[in-house]
């Protein structure tokens, strides 16, 4: 039994989530702000969290920089706004996903499972060797564990996938309608357009210097790649 989080500060947008996460056997927990948010995560064993981003006392963006310097959850913004600066500041830091209100409930649903399935390591990326290594870059499936030259990273559930996706193929081309397909398990539909964010982000905590990048290599025009040769 998954827990979802869901944190809003409008009450009928709680109740509405409340009633379709319980119909898929979910429990919920309630908060109306991001501190509120972070005090049921400390206490509670929470999978995933609903995270709305206009919120008094605390919002969305800043309670999720928060519960991304301790954990991992996934985390999905809801924001009512449809301009594309609060999906991108959300996914910069840390964010897996976003849905934009008003919501459809079958979206929404297929959204919270996407994301458990891959942070209960239940599908996702294919399966492969427990082990890959391109240059100083270690993931360790068995573990979920990524170490770079031997430090520990910290990745979000969504970076994980798409770096287990490009370690798995290295030097294969992936558009990124393609990354989306296979890491979110479902037709783009326009939402292909988030991949890039994860990708900077990756590559923000995996290069020494992003803007000329060693492992994480853009083909213009055609997708990401990581490189089969790092020595």
């Amino acid at each position: 039994m998954y827990n979802i989080l869901i944190c809003d500060d409008e009450k009928d947008i709680v109740s509405a989530l409340k009633i379709y996460l319980s119909a898929e056997g979910y429990n919920t927990f309630e908060a109306s702000n991001g501190t509120e948010a972070l005090q049921l995560i400390k206490n509670a064993e929470i999978h995933l969290a609903l995270m709305d981003i206009m919120m008094p006392e605390l919002d969305g963006i800043a309670a999720t920089v928060r519960i991304r310097e301790s954990y991992n959850i996934p985390v999905i913004l809801l924001t009512a706004r449809s301009e594309d600066t609060d999906k991108v500041l959300g996914l910069n830091i840390g964010a897996d996903d976003y849905i934009t209100k008003p919501f459809n409930p079958v979206e929404m649903l297929a959204r919270v499972k996407a994301q458990l399935r891959r942070y209960m390591n239940l599908g996702g990326v294919p399966k492969s060797e427990s082990l890959l290594i391109i240059g100083g870059i270690e993931l360790d499936d068995r573990e979920k564990k990524v170490t770079l030259d031997g430090e520990s990273i910290s990745l979000t559930p969504t970076e994980y996938d798409i770096l287990k996706l490009l370690m798995g193929n290295p030097g294969k081309v992936f558009s990124s309608s393609q990354i989306y397909a296979q890491v979110w398990n479902d037709s783009p539909c326009g939402s292909e357009s988030t991949v890039p964010v994860h990708i900077r982000h990756l590559r923000e905590k995996l290069e020494l210097n992003p803007a000329e990048p060693r492992y994480l290599k853009v083909v213009w025009g055609q997708g990401y790649k990581i490189e089969r040769n790092n020595l």
